[in-house]
């Protein structure tokens, strides 16, 4: 079997084998709760597919997913670490409320576009601080994304709480977004809406411009060694600049997922935290784009299932949270593991080779 297909297989096979290990001990776990670990997965299983609205669920939970997992995988395609999805889909979210709550009389098909651009714009902003801070000050991005995500949080409570508070003032929320600029359900029964195929023309999007564009091409070589990258002519501050703010404006994308396809309006704390578990869905999904959507989909199904399964199984949620925070580490150790593995094993190659006699050529 050619090499290249084992080392494909393996990247398969760690994700696959981290999700059954962690569902195992998460079985055990609720084991010792003195609960039913078959009454708890029956229930998960029913409640993210039991029927075409649990299925909508599952696909709507999944869908910001795509878009933040999608924010880290553009940026880790470049050498950055971007924990600022969540700050940068707040960002996005607030954008498009502007847009979305404004401009009456436009028709849909101008209003709708209007409003995902300036979700897309919002988050892209967010995310070109970070590194412009990272360029001109070498500012530890980890760590201004983490502030930025703050500062996002409390600016939308701030506005949803004074500036725009929605008359008589009873609740923490803008106005409605207007029908014109709401995303449309596609799936009768469910909530799923039109924000689906969006993340899936992204997910297309990523795929072609790392592999088909130059672009694509110069940012992973600079996310792999970027002195090389200088020295080769390629321009790896001004490639950081764009590809941040391309990931900070697929980030605010899923901002305008929630706002204008299930909340209707802007609301404190939109988000149950997808910017961050997007990093989780990137993970495990290997920054591949087909990886990805599978993984958005298995963390909308834990998310959609996970309800259900506290209602009929008396399991609480935090469970799943445990069953993906398993997941997360066993991905990253059996990636740690092979890395290594992969390492010493050309390690003992080259020392072999260096053995031979003229470099294994006899005279």
């Amino acid at each position: 079997m050619p090499a290249d297909i084992k080392t494909n297989i393996k990247k398969i096979a760690i994700p696959i084998f981290s999700v059954i290990i962690s569902f195992i001990l998460g079985g055990i776990i609720i084991k010792m709760m003195g609960l039913s670990p078959t009454t708890a997965f029956k229930a998960l299983i029913q409640g993210g597919m039991g029927n075409v609205n649990a299925v909508g669920e599952t696909l709507v939970k999944a869908t910001p997913l795509v878009f933040t997992a999608l924010s880290y995988a553009f940026a880790y395609k470049a050498g950055l670490i971007n924990i600022g999805a969540e700050g940068q889909l707040y960002m996005g979210g607030f954008l498009a409320t502007l847009v979305g709550t404004n401009f009456q009389g436009l028709p849909m098909y101008i209003h709708l576009p209007l409003a995902i651009l300036a979700a897309f714009i919002g988050g892209g902003l967010w995310g070109l601080v970070v590194a412009w801070l990272k360029v001109r000050f070498n500012a530890n991005e980890i760590i201004t994304t983490v502030m930025l995500n703050y500062i996002a949080m409390n600016w939308i409570s701030y506005l949803v709480t004074g500036p725009m508070k929605a008359p008589p003032g009873n609740y923490p929320q803008s106005k409605d977004i207007l029908s014109t600029a709401l995303l449309p359900n596609i799936l009768p029964g469910s909530r799923l809406h039109l924000g689906l195929l969006l993340a899936v023309l992204m997910l297309m999007f990523y795929y072609i411009f790392f592999k088909k564009t130059k672009t694509g091409y110069e940012t992973r070589i600079v996310g792999r060694n970027r002195k090389a990258a200088d020295y080769a002519g390629m321009k790896s501050k001004k490639l950081s600049l764009l590809i941040m703010f391309i990931a900070g404006g697929v980030a605010g994308l899923a901002g305008a997922s929630e706002i204008l396809g299930i909340q209707g309006r802007m609301i404190e704390g939109f988000s149950p935290g997808y910017g961050f578990d997007g990093i989780a869905v990137a993970l495990l999904g290997l920054n591949s784009s087909f990886g990805i959507g599978l993984s958005a989909i298995f963390f909308g199904f834990l998310r959609s299932g996970g309800n259900m399964m506290q209602m009929l199984a008396q399991v609480p949620v935090s469970v799943i949270s445990i069953i993906t925070g398993l997941v997360i580490i066993f991905v990253i150790a059996g990636q740690a593991i092979s890395n290594n593995r992969i390492a010493g094993l050309q390690k003992i190659i080259d020392l072999f080779k260096r053995s031979e006699p003229n470099n294994g050529k006899h005279s």
